[in-house]
């Protein structure tokens, strides 16, 4: 072979390797993007940890304590895999276990469009707010990028699946830590703060006599209407009352507030409003719930039995209200 055919070989295998590398730089950093994009996705849901349990909750598919469980395994599913992502070990095990996330999700989304569910998925928590037709769409889009990374080459190492193992357990470690569940706290068995006997008193004047509260069973909601947890609160009730089938027409709320503010309220929480009276003696209202909202109480006959905070609601409790 001659010198010139030689050189001109040469030149044109680098330029082959040249751009095989360019196209391997190119998927390294799609990845690594996917990676951020699934860990910034956790810390949103962590940020917005009330929320998305109350999303989750919203479906009946498990009951409220074990979506606080669920909630925090997928958070934590996410975290795994965009930290394998990015550190671009276990790649085979990182891409399908991305791969089959995003279909399971798609498949979930589509079970919430047909059904008729148009509220935010909370995939990225409050930040950006897609309805079910919006993140299939954008999960599609997600598996397409996907699939072009699919034959990128990842690190392996001795131990590398002790080394997954141990970041699973850092992330389940720093998930519940950082948001533990409700049902582990120690707030989860204290009542709600309510004076029982100045309650029996103020259900005899303006405004809580017009409700009749002392005939059989009632819920009766002390809200502010600027306070997030009471609209959290007021939707896990909802949901509740709704599907344990109880009246909504016994479920009555005493807001500090305005009436106008009452109005937002509901609009913003997106629930059918409840039977609502403005509690104008500030004051009286703030001895009852201790200064503390919400206060949610049954009643059965006139009297307490059982009074919650946002944080120690208890399904069976309620359950069984709702129920006997």
């Amino acid at each position: 072979m001659k010198k010139e055919t030689r050189v001109r070989v040469s030149f044109f295998l680098f330029l082959c390797a040249m751009e095989q590398e360019r196209k391997i730089t190119w998927k390294f950093f799609l990845k690594l993007l996917l990676g951020i994009l699934f860990v910034v996705s956790a810390v949103v849901k962590i940020a917005d940890m009330d929320r998305f349990e109350i999303y989750i909750y919203s479906y009946h598919f498990f009951s409220l304590n074990f979506s606080f469980l669920v909630a925090r395994a997928a958070i934590i599913a996410e975290l795994v895999l965009g930290i394998g992502l990015i550190s671009n070990c276990l790649h085979k095990l990182m891409w399908w276990g991305s791969v089959l996330m995003l279909i399971g999700y798609t498949f979930f989304l589509f079970y919430a469009f047909v059904i008729g569910r148009m509220d935010s998925c909370h995939c990225f928590g409050e930040y950006l707010q897609l309805n079910p037709w919006q993140s299939i769409v954008k999960n599609i889009a997600l598996l397409a990028l996907f699939v072009l990374i699919y034959k990128v080459k990842g690190f392996r190492f001795k131990r590398d699946f002790l080394a997954l193992i141990g970041v699973a357990a850092i992330a389940s470690v720093v998930v519940f830590v950082v948001s533990p569940p409700d049902n582990y706290m120690p707030n989860y068995n204290e009542k709600g703060s309510v004076q029982t006997e100045l309650l029996y008193k103020s259900m005899q004047q303006a405004p809580l006599d017009s409700l009749h509260l002392d005939e059989g069973k009632k819920v009766l909601c002390f809200f502010s209407t600027g306070c997030d947890y009471c609209k959290m609160a007021v939707e896990k009730l909802s949901l509740m009352q709704e599907h344990y089938h109880f009246s909504a027409d016994n479920v009555y709320c005493a807001f500090l507030g305005t009436a106008e503010g009452i109005g937002r309220f509901f609009e913003e929480t997106g629930i059918r409003p409840y039977q609502s009276v403005v509690y104008e003696d500030v004051v009286q209202l703030l001895k009852i719930t201790d200064g503390n909202f919400p206060v949610i109480v049954f009643l059965e006959k006139g009297k307490v039995v059982h009074a919650y905070g946002f944080r120690s609601m208890k399904e069976t409790e309620i359950k069984a209200f709702f129920q006997n």
